[in-house]
């Protein structure tokens, strides 16, 4: 039976709370696209994807008007493009442009899957593909890259994470005239997902059906007016059975979404991510959810505890309600896309070492942190190996996507408009571990690894 109450708190989380649906992003499959021909090869790339994606904007808009959701963004991610690079040859940028036209064609946000799985290390098309992001991020406007430099059962490709560190600055410096933008649309991951909805750092895993609808749910704003609304004494179990309670209502949402989606494209439903993606808006903040649990201003004291339930009563609550539950689901820390973490970072409560901590319990990792732009190469490797390290220890995705604010030291701005939002420029520790980055190899897999 449908309860007229639920519809009516609905509602009044989507007009007063800022809830929405996030993303639906159609997964496609590429690798009946391989040719030993580029050209040929982009050409069936561009012509799948339009034939595949085709209906996806149509279909979102359909389901707001028909549901009063709103579906903030209709995406694409694909087969990691270094896998046909290694087939064809050929310059990689050439894969990214017709990523970028096949995302104007059918009139997505973004297009994730520039993307090379390098764990264990570098196979053919992943060197060239990596060596081409700059470029390819420097000419395109909606083609998102991401590169996977770990697991815990492979341990850490440091050569690959040495090369990062040179591709994020070089990505920076090529859009520098437009804030630096590059390096927002760049990610390097530990444990990557193969099903995430989330750009920049979705792509299609090879494990992946050919084609595939996943949805990606926020609702910060949703979980911090529930909480709120609590008595200022109630415990901590009350509070994570008021988070859960409130994530199981916004995963319904999402697996509404996804199945009508489902059908109306024909294709499988894959997953919900129910990740608490925030957005610059006030109120939409992970941040302010953490301050009302307790905390007098996001990075005090206790805000790895706090994010830590957060995260977990998140999860348990999507749990209930889908047996869809996939992607990164939990809750990001995107310091430029959340108002209360750039509130805390203006004013110097929040780090980047302070960030780093909060890593080990949330959903990603070092997101949208802006750092100065003289910042080394060898030091922005340094930050990504020691988030890959807590990505494999933990056996959880982790991640990095810094930009390096060329020409704007500590204290400066960048601002990206929209989603991306805006932030300061952070302090970054910069005594060097050039000796460590330049000895390259592997640090092998922990033992948690041995699982079989």
């Amino acid at each position: 039976m449908i309860n007229t109450n639920d519809i009516l708190e609905t509602i009044r989380m989507i007009q007063d709370e800022n809830l929405d649906v996030r993303t639906t992003t159609m997964g496609i499959s590429l690798l009946d696209c391989a040719d030993a021909d580029i050209d040929k090869a982009c050409e069936k790339v561009y012509e799948k994807i339009v034939r595949k994606a085709g209906n996806l904007v149509a279909v979102g808009e359909s389901i707001e008007k028909k549901y009063g959701i709103p579906i903030v963004n209709k995406r694409v991610s694909v087969t990691p493009i270094a896998m046909l690079a290694g087939i064809s040859g050929g310059d990689p940028v050439k894969y990214a442009r017709t990523l970028d036209k096949a995302a104007r064609t059918i009139g997505i946000n973004f297009i994730g899957g520039y993307s090379a799985l390098t764990q264990k290390g570098f196979s053919a098309g992943d060197e060239a593909l990596i060596a081409s992001i700059p470029q390819a991020l420097s000419e395109t406007e909606l083609v998102c890259a991401s590169v996977n430099i770990g697991s815990t059962k492979a341990g850490i490709n440091m050569d690959a994470v040495r090369t990062m560190g040179s591709i994020v600055r070089r990505t920076a410096e090529l859009t520098s005239d437009r804030q630096c933008i590059g390096a927002a649309k760049l990610v390097i991951f530990c444990n990557a997902p193969e099903d995430n909805p989330f750009m920049a750092g979705a792509f299609h895993g090879p494990g992946e059906p050919d084609c595939v609808i996943n949805v990606g749910v926020s609702g910060p704003g949703v979980v911090r007016a529930a909480l709120a609304k609590m008595d200022d004494t109630a415990d901590l179990s009350a509070v994570s059975d008021m988070i859960k309670r409130t994530a199981f209502k916004v995963t319904r949402m999402g697996q509404l979404v996804g199945t009508e989606a489902s059908k109306a494209l024909g294709v499988p439903f894959g997953i919900v991510d129910l990740s608490l993606a925030p957005t610059p808006a006030v109120g939409d903040s992970v941040a302010y959810i953490l301050e009302e649990i307790g905390l007098e201003q996001c990075g005090a004291c206790g805000t790895t505890a706090a994010l830590a339930m957060l995260n977990d009563a998140v999860k348990k609550g999507g749990l209930m309600a889908s047996s869809n539950v996939g992607g990164l689901s939990g809750a990001f820390i995107p310091v430029t896309e959340d108002a209360g973490m750039i509130a805390a970072a203006r004013s110097g409560a929040l780090s980047i070492e302070k960030l780093e901590a909060m890593t080990a319990v949330c959903s990603v990792g070092l997101d949208m942190i802006v750092i100065p732009g003289d910042t080394p190469a060898d030091v922005i490797s340094g930050i990504i190996a020691d988030e890959a390290a807590i990505g494999m220890i933990n056996s959880k995705t982790t991640a990095v996507r810094v930009i390096p604010a060329i020409g704007a030291a500590e204290g400066e701005e960048l601002d990206f408009g929209g989603l991306l939002g805006t932030g300061p420029v952070l302090h970054v520790n910069t005594k060097s571990p050039a000796k460590m980055m330049q000895r390259g190899g592997r640090i092998p897999a922990p033992v948690q690894s041995l699982k079989n």
